[in-house]
């Protein structure tokens, strides 16, 4: 392949926010063109080695005999990011609890 893929171009979809420790049962479906279009992808763009190694040593497989598992979809969806931080809200947080200065009653172990 002469031509770097676009990101629309690549078999998955979501390949710039799959964790490297998930890549290898991610590409396992893809045949050996898939592979090539990610290596490309990943060499002009974030050029990652342990990425580039796990991409290399699956093309390799694939040249070595292996055969595609047929599916690229994760059975558990990945972990996405927010920048707009914590789902809390005032108005989804519980109320606030304040400790009683002199200890709780009915809790014998602590003074009253």
């Amino acid at each position: 392949m002469n031509d770097t893929p676009q990101h629309n171009e690549l078999p998955l979809a979501d390949y710039d926010h799959i964790p490297s420790g998930t890549l290898p049962s991610r590409i396992s479906g893809l045949d050996q063109g898939g592979i090539e279009q990610l290596l490309s992808y990943e060499r002009a763009h974030g050029n990652r080695l342990p990425v580039v190694q796990i991409l290399e040593h699956r093309l390799d497989a694939l040249k070595n005999g292996a055969e595609p598992s047929g599916t690229t979809s994760p059975s558990t969806p990945e972990v996405s990011r927010t920048s707009t931080g914590s789902p809390v809200s005032p108005a989804t947080s519980g109320p606030p609890i304040n400790p009683p200065s002199q200890g709780v009653p009915t809790n014998p172990s602590q003074p009253r």
